[in-house]
C-alpha cells in the first residue's frame, strides 16, 4: 500500500460512513464500507511489512469498527480476532476508543461484566483524549448495561452526562444522533421505574430523529416501545409493534436485535394467555442467541421458555430444579432481576408440587427496594399461593392486598384510561388468589371486599384529559374528514380501501399520544359493605354482583341488609345464549322479514332470554323480591340487555362496573348544570323527528339538527350539560374502542372526544345502535363509548347493547323523556317506556 493523503482521506470517509450506517441500524451497509476501508489499509495483515501501517491510529479505528460490524452480523470470533490485531497497533491516544469498541463487541456476545470493565476503563481515556462523540456513545452503552442489571440510577447518571457533553460541545458532528439515542435510553430506564407515559414521550422524541436520519433504528425503538406497553398491561398492542419490527430485522441483518424482538414477542404471547406461542417465540430467540455465542441472552430466553411451560402446566416437576439452577446462572451473569424471577418461578413450581419448605426457602424475605414492579408482584403472588397451600388465608389476603396496592400506585401514574384499564391484567392472578381465598372462607364481607377489589379499578381514578398536541389536532381533523369519505363510499357501494388504511394509521397515532398523559395522584376509596347496604336500602334496590370462580358462575346478592352467595352453574353456559340473542336482535332490527322467518327469530329471542333468566336470575328471585336491581356484570354478561329477561322485565335495572363505582356516582351528582342538549345525527331517517318531538319537554334545550349538528357545536353544548340526548347512527369499534362513535353532520363524535370534556354531562341518552357495548379486559375493566362517559364522570348513560330500529325507538324515547322530565329516575323511566316495545335493547348504565 502506498501512503498518500488521498488514500487517507478516502479511508477516513469510508470509516465515517461505516460508523454512521452501523449506528443507524444498517450493519450490512456498514460492513461493506468498512471492508473497503480495511482493504485500502491492507487490513487485516497476517505478516505486516516494516513500518506498517502508515496511520496506526486510523488503522486501529478501522479494525475496531470492523470488529463491531462483524460481531453484529453474527461473526463474533472474527470480531474478537480483529480486536486482538488492533491491540498490537494501538497508541496511547487511541486506547480509549479501542477499549470502548471491545466493550461493544462483548455486549453483542452477552459478556456483560467484561463489557462494563472495558467501558469503565475507556471513559476517562476518551475524556482525556477529547473524543467527545465516542465518549458520549460509550456512556450510552454503559447506561444500557446498568439498565440490564437493574441499576437505573447509574444508567440515568450516564445519560445525563451524554446530554452535558452535547450541550458543551455543539460543534461536534454526530451529537444529534447521540441526543436521540440518549432520549431512547432514558425511555428504557423509565420503563424500569414504571414511568410508562414518560418513557413513551422519550421514545416519541427519539423516533422523530430516527425517522429523518436513522431509519434502521426504528424497529429497535419499536421493540422498546413494546416492552413499555407490556409493562402497562397491553400485550396485544405490544405484539402489533413487534410484528411490524420483526418483518424488518432480516433485511437489516440486525441479528441480536432480531433475537431480542423474538424474546419480547414471547413475553407478549405469555401476557396474552398463549403459552404455546410464547414457548415457540422464546425457543427461536434462544437458538438465535446461541448461534451468536450470546449465552447471557440465551439464558434469559431459557427462563421465558420455563415460564411458558409453567403457565401451560407442563413439566412442573422439572421446572423447580431447572429454574433454581438458571437463577444461579443469571446471578453469575449479572442479571439480578431475571435471576429473581427464575427463583420465584422455582418456588411457585414447588408450591404446585406440595414442596412447601423448598418453596419457602426460595422466596426472599422482603422486596428489594430497586426491584421492578413485575418482580414485586410475582413475589407477592408466590407468598399468596404459599399461604393458600398452607391454610394461612390471612397471609394470602395480606400479600394479595399488598401486591394490588403496589399495582394501584403504579396505575396512578397513568392518565390514559387505556393504560389504566390495561394495567389491571398485571395483577389478575393476585386478585384471583385473594378472591379464591375469600370464597373459601365464605364470609360475606370478605367476599364483597375482594369482589370490589378485583374489578373495574380504573374507575377509582380521576379522569385526565389527553395531552393537547397540534399534530393530534390535525390527525383528529383528518380522521373525521376521512370517516365521512368512507361513509359516503359505503353508501354509494364504492368502498375506499386507502382511506380505511389511513384512518387506521391515524387512530394508532392518536391513541399512542394519549398514552403519554400523566396521571393524578388521587383515587376514590373503596366502598364498604355497610355503606352499600345503606344506600341500597335507601333507594329500594338490591345489588347482584356476578363472578366466575374456576369455571363456575356465582352471584353475590345484597338485599334488605342481607348478603348471600349463590352458585349458578358453569360460566360457559351463558356464552352461547348471549351470542345468539345478539344475533337475533340484530336480524330483527329495521327489517321487514317474511312472517314465518320473523316468527322463528322472535321465538329464538324468547328462548335465549328464558335460558339466560333461568341461569342468572331465577335462583335469585326470592332474594330480589320486587326491589329495583343494580347489576354488576362480569365478562360476557356485560352485553346482556337485562330488561328483556323475564324476571327483570318492567323492573328498574341499572348496570354498573363495580359496587364502588355505583356508590361514588351517587356522591358526585349535580356537578353538571348546563342546559339540555338534543342532537339529531346524519343519515338517520327518523332522527330529526325524534329530537323535534322531545324539544317541547325541555324548553331551555339547545337543539342541533341537520347541518347545525356539527362535532364542534355538539361538544361545546355537551360540556357540562345536565342532560344530552343523541338520535344518531352509532358504531362500537371492537378493535379500537377509543374511536367508537356517533355520526354527526360533519363527521363522527368519538369516545376520544368525550375525554376532552372539562365537565361530564350528568345524564346522557344514546338513541343509537351498539354504543352500549364494551370491550371487557382482565379484571372486568370496560372500554367503549358508554364507558368513556362513565369514566369522565357522567352519572347515568342510557344506551343500547345491540342494534336499534329507529322507527320504533322514537316512541320509546318520547315516553322515557316524558317520565324523566317530571322527575322519574332514569331506570324506572326506561323500564316503563320499554313496555310497549319489549325487544328494545336499551340499558341504564351507571347510577339511576
Amino acid at each position: 500500500m502506498v501512503a498518500s493523503p488521498k488514500v487517507e482521506d478516502r479511508v477516513r470517509d469510508l470509516h465515517r460512513r461505516a460508523v454512521a450506517a452501523t449506528n443507524n441500524g444498517q450493519p450490512v451497509v456498514g460492513g461493506r464500507l468498512i471492508r473497503s476501508a480495511a482493504r485500502l489499509l491492507g487490513l487485516p495483515a497476517t505478516e505486516p511489512p516494516q513500518g506498517w501501517p502508515a496511520w496506526p491510529d486510523l488503522a486501529t479505528r478501522v479494525l475496531g469498527t470492523y470488529a463491531a460490524v462483524e460481531t453484529a452480523l453474527g461473526h463474533s470470533a472474527r470480531g474478537l480476532a480483529l480486536l486482538d490485531e488492533a491491540d498490537v497497533l494501538v497508541s496511547d491516544a487511541g486506547r480509549g476508543i479501542l477499549r470502548q469498541q471491545r466493550g461493544l463487541v462483548l455486549i453483542l456476545i452477552g459478556r456483560m461484566d467484561e463489557a462494563l470493565v472495558c467501558f469503565d476503563e475507556a471513559i476517562p481515556l476518551l475524556r482525556q483524549a477529547g473524543e467527545f462523540v465516542v465518549l458520549a456513545r460509550t456512556l450510552l452503552n454503559r447506561a444500557m448495561l446498568h439498565q440490564y442489571a437493574g441499576r437505573v440510577r447509574l444508567a440515568l447518571a450516564d445519560l445525563d452526562q451524554c446530554e452535558q457533553i452535547g450541550a458543551g460541545h455543539p460543534e461536534e458532528d454526530g451529537l444529534a444522533r447521540i441526543f436521540a439515542k440518549a432520549a431512547h435510553g432514558r425511555g428504557q430506564a423509565r420503563v424500569l421505574t414504571g414511568d410508562i407515559p414518560g418513557a413513551l414521550r422519550d421514545f416519541d422524541a427519539a423516533s422523530g430523529f430516527y425517522a429523518e436520519q436513522s431509519v434502521g433504528m426504528l424497529p429497535v425503538l419499536a421493540v422498546d416501545k413494546a416492552r413499555a406497553l407490556l409493562a402497562a398491561g397491553l400485550p396485544h398492542e405490544a405484539a402489533a409493534e413487534l410484528d411490524a419490527a420483526l418483518e424488518q430485522f432480516p433485511r437489516l441483518r440486525m441479528n441480536q436485535e432480531h433475537a431480542e424482538a423474538e424474546l419480547t414477542r414471547a413475553l407478549a404471547a405469555l401476557a396474552s394467555g398463549d403459552p404455546a406461542a410464547a414457548r415457540g417465540w422464546a425457543g427461536r430467540a434462544e437458538r438465535r442467541f446461541r448461534r451468536r455465542g450470546n449465552e447471557t441472552w440465551a439464558a434469559v430466553a431459557q427462563l421465558t421458555v420455563l415460564r411458558a411451560d409453567f403457565a401451560a402446566g407442563r413439566r412442573i416437576a422439572r421446572i423447580g430444579a431447572e429454574a433454581t439452577a438458571l437463577a444461579d446462572r443469571l446471578i453469575a451473569l449479572g442479571l439480578r432481576n431475571d435471576a429473581e424471577i427464575a427463583a420465584l418461578l422455582a418456588a411457585r413450581a414447588r408450591i404446585a408440587l406440595g414442596d412447601l419448605d423448598g418453596a419457602r426457602a426460595g422466596i426472599a424475605p422482603r422486596d428489594r427496594r430497586a426491584a421492578p414492579l413485575e418482580n414485586r408482584l410475582v413475589r407477592r403472588l408466590a407468598l399468596a399461593e404459599l399461604g393458600a397451600a398452607t391454610g394461612h388465608r390471612r397471609s394470602t389476603f395480606a400479600n394479595a392486598r399488598a401486591g394490588l396496592t403496589q399495582l394501584q400506585r403504579h396505575r396512578s401514574r397513568f392518565g390514559s384510561v387505556d393504560l389504566q384499564t390495561g394495567t389491571t391484567s398485571l395483577g389478575k392472578e393476585l386478585a384471583d388468589a385473594g378472591l379464591a381465598a375469600a370464597l373459601a372462607q365464605r364470609s360475606p364481607g370478605v367476599v364483597f371486599r375482594w369482589l370490589d377489589r378485583s374489578r373495574a379499578q380504573a374507575f377509582r381514578f380521576r379522569p385526565v384529559r389527553p395531552p393537547s398536541h397540534p399534530q393530534i389536532v390535525d390527525a383528529v381533523a383528518e380522521l373525521r374528514f376521512l370517516s365521512m369519505q368512507i361513509r359516503a363510499g359505503e353508501l354509494a357501494g364504492k368502498p375506499d380501501t386507502q382511506a380505511v388504511k389511513r384512518c387506521a394509521a391515524l387512530e394508532r397515532e392518536i391513541r399512542a399520544k394519549g398514552w403519554q398523559a400523566e396521571g393524578v395522584d388521587a383515587e376514590h376509596a373503596e366502598a364498604k359493605l355497610r355503606e352499600i347496604g345503606d344506600e341500597l336500602a335507601a333507594t329500594g334496590s338490591a345489588m347482584v354482583c356476578f363472578l366466575a370462580d374456576r369455571g363456575a358462575l356465582c352471584a353475590q346478592v345484597l338485599a334488605n341488609h342481607r348478603v348471600a352467595l349463590v352458585e349458578l352453574g358453569p360460566a360457559a353456559a351463558v356464552a352461547e345464549p348471549v351470542a345468539r340473542l345478539h344475533s337475533d336482535l340484530d336480524a330483527l332490527c329495521g327489517r321487514q322479514l317474511p312472517p314465518q322467518l320473523d316468527r322463528v327469530i322472535r321465538r329464538s329471542v324468547r328462548t335465549q332470554v328464558t335460558a339466560l333468566d333461568a341461569i342468572l336470575l331465577a335462583p335469585l328471585a326470592s332474594r330480589l323480591g320486587d326491589l329495583d336491581v343494580v347489576v354488576v356484570p362480569t365478562g360476557a354478561l356485560s352485553a346482556i340487555p337485562w330488561g328483556l329477561l323475564p324476571t327483570l322485565h318492567g323492573r328498574p335495572v341499572t348496570v354498573t362496573p363495580s359496587s364502588s363505582a355505583w356508590f361514588d356516582a351517587g356522591r358526585r351528582s349535580g356537578r353538571a348544570t348546563g342546559a339540555p342538549l338534543l342532537v339529531a345525527g346524519s343519515d338517520l331517517t327518523h332522527a330529526e323527528a325524534e329530537v323535534t318531538r322531545l324539544a317541547p319537554l325541555y324548553p331551555d334545550a339547545e337543539v342541533l339538527i341537520g347541518p347545525d349538528a356539527t362535532v364542534a357545536a355538539t361538544l361545546k353544548a355537551f360540556d357540562g350539560c345536565r342532560l344530552a340526548h343523541f338520535a344518531a347512527h352509532g358504531h362500537h369499534e371492537q378493535e379500537n374502542v377509543l374511536f367508537s362513535r356517533l355520526n354527526l353532520a360533519d363527521g363522527p363524535l368519538m369516545a376520544y372526544d368525550v375525554q376532552q370534556l372539562a365537565t361530564a354531562p350528568e345524564q346522557v341518552v344514546l338513541s343509537s345502535c351498539d354504543v352500549g357495548q364494551a370491550v371487557v379486559r382482565a379484571g372486568d375493566e370496560v372500554l367503549g363509548f358508554t364507558a368513556a362517559l362513565l369514566y369522565g364522570g357522567s352519572r347515568t348513560v342510557v344506551s343500547s347493547v345491540a342494534r336499534v330500529d329507529d322507527r320504533t325507538a322514537g316512541g320509546v324515547m318520547l315516553a322515557f323523556h316524558q317520565a324523566l322530565s317530571v322527575g322519574t329516575p332514569p331506570a324506572r323511566a326506561l323500564a316503563d317506556a320499554a313496555q310497549a316495545e319489549p325487544l328494545m335493547p336499551f340499558v341504564c348504565f351507571g347510577r339511576s
